[in-house]
């Protein structure tokens, strides 16, 4: 019976003895991985790693910028023509009015010479001057000029003028491999870019993107007619709007 109790406690002391020494050994590998771990983490440069410093903003990368361009149109005529279709001096006209809204300077009606129809040309060029005439567009402000076309076709008639134009930069552009891109969660150089364009072309009066109009006149019979109805009915306020329903 005493050799038993002595076995067991020299099997108590040698537990005693290695435990430690595991324990030890545990925690070195532990801190051993940590630092494997934290090597690969930084692969990386930081600046990749911060996604909250992305410049993600398709708006700053393609501004729409107010700058001078040339509005055109072209108009067609045929050799036989003698005076302008209905649908022809509509869309001049329409060009008209938007050389009014956009432009104080010079419009420039350029005639076709050379050209199988530039004697039809040059005979309606009076009627185009006149249907400018009838959008407010002052006779002193529309040039006529000439240009060479080519001999065989039929050059149609280009009116233009110069006005500061809503745009931004030529979209299409690539600088960069998508696939070097995958891990930094940031959209590619090209988009928004056309959403961009689509909207500096669809804006009326191009400066306002860039500052406001003044307040209009308030309507100071609209808001009489509206505060003697609301003197007269009352507000529906608080009143009870719900609808009855009747049950079968």
């Amino acid at each position: 019976m005493n050799q038993l109790n002595e076995e067991r406690l020299q099997e108590i002391k040698r537990e005693a003895l290695v435990m430690p020494a595991l324990r030890t050994l545990t925690f070195v590998a532990l801190a051993a991985s940590t630092v494997a771990l934290a090597g690969c983490g930084n692969l990386r440069s930081d600046r990749d790693l911060q996604t909250s410093s992305i410049e993600n903003d398709y708006r700053a990368r393609h501004p729409i910028k107010l700058a001078e361009a040339e509005q055109s149109i072209e108009i067609p005529v045929a050799t036989g023509d003698v005076k302008l279709g209905r649908g022809i001096e509509d869309t001049i006209r329409g060009f008209g009015q938007n050389y009014k809204n956009n432009s104080s300077g010079v419009i420039q009606i350029a005639v076709p010479s050379g050209s199988i129809n530039s004697r039809a040309a040059h005979a309606v060029v009076p009627q185009v001057r006149s249907q400018l005439a009838k959008e407010g567009v002052e006779q002193r402000r529309i040039i006529v000029t000439g240009y060479r076309a080519e001999p065989g076709v039929s050059a149609p008639i280009k009116i233009s003028f110069v006005a500061l134009t809503a745009m931004t930069d030529q979209c299409g552009q690539w600088p960069e491999d998508l696939m070097e891109n995958s891990y930094g969660n940031k959209n590619w150089y090209n988009f928004g870019c056309a959403s961009q364009s689509n909207l500096a072309a669809q804006v009326a009066n191009p400066k306002d993107l860039f500052d406001p109009r003044a307040s209009t006149p308030i309507d100071a019979q609209r808001r009489a007619n509206a505060i003697d109805t609301y003197r007269k009915s009352g507000s529906d306020l608080g009143k009870d709007t719900s609808i009855s329903i009747p049950t079968q």
